[in-house]
């Protein structure tokens, strides 16, 4: 995967809501109801990184979810953090 330029990471952060880009990582803190359901999504990404065979650094403190993009074997941000970024945010979306 070839690591992208700021500019380029600048112009697809224009299509996906609320993430941005810092520490060399895409980035977007979600925030639900509870723990429980911070929990359960943080289980349906966990199956989502998988299939697409990539990993984010993550963390929850009770209802909230940082989650983290880059892809490290490239040194930076590819095209493979915005589909996974892009998956979580369909997972998202769909249980609201």
């Amino acid at each position: 995967m070839k690591k992208l330029t700021t500019k380029e990471i600048d112009q697809k952060l224009l299509s996906i809501k609320g993430w941005n880009y810092s520490d060399n990582k895409i980035q977007k803190e979600f925030t639900f109801t509870n723990f429980k359901e911070a929990f359960a999504m943080m289980t349906r990404i966990a199956f989502e990184c998988e299939a697409h065979n990539h990993h984010p650094d993550w963390s929850n403190v009770y209802k909230k979810v940082h989650i983290a993009l880059n892809t490290h074997d490239a040194g930076g941000v590819t095209e493979k953090d915005f589909a996974l970024a892009n998956a979580i945010e369909k997972l998202v979306d769909d249980c609201k």
